[in-house]
């Protein structure tokens, strides 16, 4: 989220003033076996030339785009290539989140990287950024112990019911996910009914919609449904702060160009001619404010990589569904 208009500001409390919590290892989590932690090895975020969608929602700007079949043909051999990539780079372990601009799971070969990447030893988790529109049925074929779904429900894109039945399915096979809104006012009937109907054991996220003031009311009424919509309403202060990013998690574009997140444009290596090694360092984040989750939840002063331990790529805190994950600071 970029905000049109500058929202209030919380202080960021050091990793240290934030409430202990009880942390599931990945092993007492449904399944899950063996270790998750993006912080042991290497995050990688991918983000092909990808920008269609079969949604128009009024709040994205790849809402109904239509690739063109020459940029459908690149974005498949680019992601062949990466997870040709994924499969030879076994000195490391590696967890992945797909980010495409448009659906992914609409197109065969996201699928089919899914499955094939679940599978590998040195791969600990596989995730994607999905609106749950495609069929769901192919994730039998995945290792459910890695493959996850962060999924979002976009209110007037689809049913609630169908994208229930999707939820329901995706519970019947055994895959981790996780549900998300954006934090509209026109959505909040919504998002309610949604939070009755799914499972105790699913997290709902809200995201803060862009430009959109949160009065102290509306801010209550989505902290009801998301503990940790605070998170998101207030951009996080980022600039000389030290950050996972281009350390312990890497952006990487469809042409093997590693950045330190989707958010900070200069490259720091590629991928395919190694150079994203050397590069891999302790940072400080270069930019004043951070809005977006995939990119906070990297900062180290928030500490979110422990809220999230297990389950930081597919957006799932540690102790969820107890309802102890703390919330920000006031």
């Amino acid at each position: 989220m970029t905000p049109a208009t500058p929202l209030p500001l919380h202080p960021v409390p050091p990793r240290a003033a934030l409430p202990v919590q009880p942390v599931a290892s990945r092993a007492a989590q449904p399944r899950c076996a063996g270790p998750a932690d993006v912080g042991a090895e290497l995050a990688v975020l991918y983000r092909g030339p990808l920008a269609s969608c079969n949604y128009d929602c009024p709040y994205c700007p790849f809402a109904k785009r239509v690739d063109p079949p020459e940029l459908l043909r690149a974005d498949r051999a680019a992601l062949e290539r990466f997870t040709g990539w994924v499969a030879a780079t076994t000195d490391r372990r590696l967890s992945v989140l797909f980010t495409p601009w448009g659906e992914g799971l609409t197109r065969s070969w996201y699928r089919d990287a899914m499955v094939s990447l679940s599978h590998l030893p040195h791969v600990d988790r596989v995730v994607i950024q999905t609106n749950l529109a495609a069929r769901v049925d192919w994730l039998a074929d995945a290792d459910r112990a890695t493959a996850a779904l962060w999924t979002t429900y976009h209110p007037g894109q689809v049913a609630r019911d169908r994208f229930l039945a999707r939820c329901a399915r995706l519970s019947a096979l055994g895959v981790r996910y996780s549900v998300g809104v954006v934090g509209l006012p026109a959505h909040l009937a919504e998002a309610r009914a949604l939070r009755t109907a799914l499972p105790e054991a699913v997290y709902l996220w809200v995201n803060a919609a862009d430009g959109h003031h949160y009065s102290a009311e509306e801010e209550a009424a989505w902290t009801a449904l998301d503990p940790l919509f605070g998170w998101s309403v207030r951009a996080h202060p980022s600039l000389d702060r030290p950050c996972h990013a281009g350390e312990t998690a890497i952006s990487v574009a469809g042409d093997g160009t590693v950045r330190r997140c989707h958010f900070r444009p200069a490259p720091i290596g590629n991928l395919y001619d190694g150079s994203w090694r050397a590069a891999l360092k302790p940072r400080a984040c270069d930019a004043a404010l951070c809005d977006c989750h995939i990119g906070y939840v990297h900062l180290k002063p928030l500490g979110l990589r422990d809220v999230f331990a297990g389950g930081v790529l597919e957006r799932i805190p540690a102790a969820w569904p107890v309802g102890t994950a703390p919330g920000p600071a006031r």
